[in-house]
């Protein structure tokens, strides 16, 4: 694991996953490498499903295609998508799959910062890319969520906490 996505894993758990509670229906997008999987089931999560295009994800598909996956609209409490929407543009589907209240959050490079990001790959320092970053936004940007909490992280990530608003 590289140092540096190593460090964000940590940072990620205290500010994301940590305070998420423990009954929450929860759908992580591009679950990879499934660290999330393995820290919510070591810490009495249970209410977990990942999604990925590629085993071994619970489901195996695209986001995009949730209806045809089985998944139902206004079922989760959380969806977790971390490093995931500059490769798809998700945030519809994603905000149609959060029931009322329910929250997406999401990591993602800063737009005018992708070059920083890529080269921290190059030098070993960061994971490597899956695929092109081909949408990548500024989360202040983003339709479909009128409360949005973003962080920018030194400069080069963004972090951001969207809440679907209420019935």
């Amino acid at each position: 694991m590289p140092l540096l996505s190593d460090y964000a894993r940590k940072k990620k758990i205290e500010y994301f996953l940590a305070p998420i509670p423990k009954d929450a229906r929860i759908l992580e997008v591009g679950c990879g490498s499934a660290w999330v999987r393995e820290y919510f089931t070591r810490n009495g999560w249970t209410g977990y499903v990942g999604l990925d295009l590629f085993p071994p994800a619970d489901i195996v598909g695209d986001i995009t295609q949730w209806r045809e996956l089985g998944l139902q609209g206004n079922s989760f409490d959380v969806i977790i998508a971390f490093e995931v929407v500059e490769h798809v543009d998700c945030f519809a589907q994603c905000y149609d799959l959060l029931k009322p209240g329910g929250k997406l959050m999401l990591t993602s490079p800063v737009p005018h910062m992708d070059w920083v990001m890529k080269s921290l790959e190059v030098l070993g320092l960061n994971q490597k890319r899956t695929s092109p970053h081909d949408h990548l936004v500024y989360f202040q940007k983003v339709p479909w969520f009128a409360k949005k909490q973003v962080k920018v992280v030194k400069g080069l990530a963004q972090w951001g906490i969207f809440t679907k608003e209420q019935a």
